[in-house]
């Protein structure tokens, strides 16, 4: 059997997209590493990506039942920009937990006063580019890309609220 035509086209689309999928993420992986000095709390950081996804597919499949919406190349490339935002939560969560635990705080105390202080700008981080999304959810060429974001982001904000923590906790803990 030999896969031509549209299909060959599709396959190589999402091949291509997710070559780009794996160098975005490493680009990410590669800023955080400098900026934080540091190569395990990046990994922590970039926890927030698959979380996103945990988002994407069943938004998804919920607006193929609903409108027969499909994931397609744009989708991919709404994915691929889901990576960076959804790691944008992970460093707000940090730049404020960071110096709370350099100040003596206990590392308890420090996620519960970071979760309390950064739970606003998180949320209207992710609001501004969710409600950027819906302008153009109407275009049948880029509502995919929105729809990404839009179902990506959503999950992962909650997510990153309450599971970044507890990954964050479990890791710390067994480091000291």
């Amino acid at each position: 059997m030999e896969v031509d035509g549209e299909w060959k086209l599709t396959l190589e689309v999402f091949r291509d997209l997710g070559i780009a999928m794996m160098i975005a993420i490493f680009l990410i992986y590669f800023v955080l590493a400098t900026k934080i000095k540091s190569f395990s709390v990046p990994l922590l950081i970039m926890i927030s990506i698959p979380l996103g996804l945990i988002g994407v597919f069943p938004g998804f499949a919920f607006l193929h039942l609903l409108k027969g919406t499909y994931f397609n190349a744009t989708s991919m490339i709404g994915v691929i920009a889901l990576a960076g935002l959804s790691v944008k939560n992970s460093v707000i969560f940090l730049e404020y937990l960071e110096p709370l635990r350099k100040s003596g705080m206990s590392l308890k105390k420090a996620l519960v006063e970071t979760g309390r202080i950064r739970l606003l700008p998180i949320v209207l981080t992710s609001l501004t580019a969710i409600l950027g999304s819906l302008t153009i959810i109407s275009d049948p060429v880029w509502e995919g890309l929105a729809w990404a974001i839009i179902f990506g982001l959503t999950v992962s904000t909650f997510l990153t609220l309450v599971v970044f923590p507890i990954i964050y906790y479990m890791a710390q803990k067994n480091k000291g």
